[in-house]
């Protein structure tokens, strides 16, 4: 068991360097062992390219050339964070491929709920005659996967709230005004964490007070589309997030529907009337997989009371203002606490 856990911690460390490129599919750390080292490791390609175990096999035909590969591959067994598709999609099966190289076993972390494969392929494994192994490090395995997992069962983007607020729960000035809570690495913390999720959301009042570009200049990798809430459409095109062409900035209002290149306005009827839900689904149908909510009070809220966040990101500040607009509350403790310089970070999942 310890070597199952030792190889399977190894997938999950593999499936994180997938971060911000895999979306919608899965984060997925392949491993091959042969004789009890590890000849092959992969994890998930960007969207549209190989999957992890694809990845592993190639790394182990590359090392050994292919015939000695083909004969050790036979006596190995793979791990895998999540179970091998079975399905035709921009890719051929890995299930499939498994099958074909004839492996000794697979070790399997969860299954994929994902309709055309959920279950299929360990069963199609266990058809061909290989031994397979399922559930080693599962809550492990499918924390990973937290994003793919709320999207194929919720039918919505898994939602990351974030926010910064003083050591006494204060938000933002009284007067509306801009002052700076949290320290410059946490700044570049949260472009990371951008980089990593597929669009950010603010409201009207952030895009008016804070003219923000909600892209990650600050760490590598790709921005996320934009979303921005905007009834009236009261920001004007003058605000920096009209001047990023490089991703989609998603506007809900209550006045039109246009698409645009990059620009995309969509309208909601009875605009009051379960926004969140009905912002979650348009998302969910643009392919959306994940969410990181950066806007004000208002905006944090309407998602807090409707019970539609899956987690929480809090830079606490080492100041206190004695007065403002109080923070968010989200009637539980932190389940994470870690410094990031002068910040203490809370991370809180529901």
């Amino acid at each position: 068991m310890a070597e199952n856990h030792k190889f399977m911690s190894r997938c999950i460390a593999l499936a994180e360097l997938g971060a911000g490129t895999t979306s919608p599919n899965p984060m997925v750390g392949a491993v091959i062992v042969y004789e009890g080292k590890i000849i092959g490791e992969g994890y998930t390609s960007p969207y549209g390219g190989a999957h992890a175990e694809v990845n592993a096999v190639n790394a182990v035909r590359l090392a050994y050339g292919e015939e000695t590969a083909l004969d050790m591959l036979k006596g190995s067994t793979v791990y895998v964070s999540l179970e091998p598709c079975a399905h035709y999609g921009k890719t051929p099966p890995c299930a499939d491929m498994l099958i074909r190289l004839g492996v000794q076993k697979v070790v399997i972390g969860c299954g994929d709920p994902f309709a055309k494969v959920n279950g299929l392929g360990i069963q199609k494994l266990r058809d061909a005659g290989i031994a397979v192994e399922v559930g080693v490090m599962e809550d492990e395995c499918r924390f990973v996967n937290r994003r793919f997992f709320t999207r194929i069962q919720e039918h919505r983007p898994y939602v990351i709230l974030k926010w910064a607020e003083t050591r006494d729960r204060y938000f933002a000035p009284e007067d509306g005004s801009q002052r700076w809570i949290s320290n410059k690495a946490s700044k570049q913390l949260t472009h990371k964490w951008r980089s990593e999720e597929d669009a950010i959301l603010i409201g009207t009042a952030t895009a008016l007070v804070d003219d923000p570009m909600l892209d990650n200049r600050l760490w590598s990798g790709r921005s996320p589309k934009r979303v921005l809430i905007d009834k009236k459409l009261a920001v004007p095109t003058s605000n920096r997030l009209f001047g990023n062409h490089e991703t989609d900035l998603i506007i809900f209002n209550a006045e039109k529907t246009a698409w645009n290149d990059y620009l995309k306005y969509i309208a909601i009827e009875n605009f009051d009337l379960y926004l969140p839900q009905n912002i979650l689904y348009q998302l969910y149908l643009m392919d959306v997989q994940s969410l990181i909510i950066e806007g004000g009070v208002k905006t944090l809220d309407l998602f807090i009371k409707a019970g539609l966040w899956d987690e929480a990101r809090v830079f606490v500040g080492d100041v206190d203002w004695g007065s403002g607009i109080p923070a968010p509350t989200l009637g539980q403790l932190p389940q994470e606490e870690k410094q990031v310089a002068t910040d203490t970070l809370r991370i809180y999942y529901r």
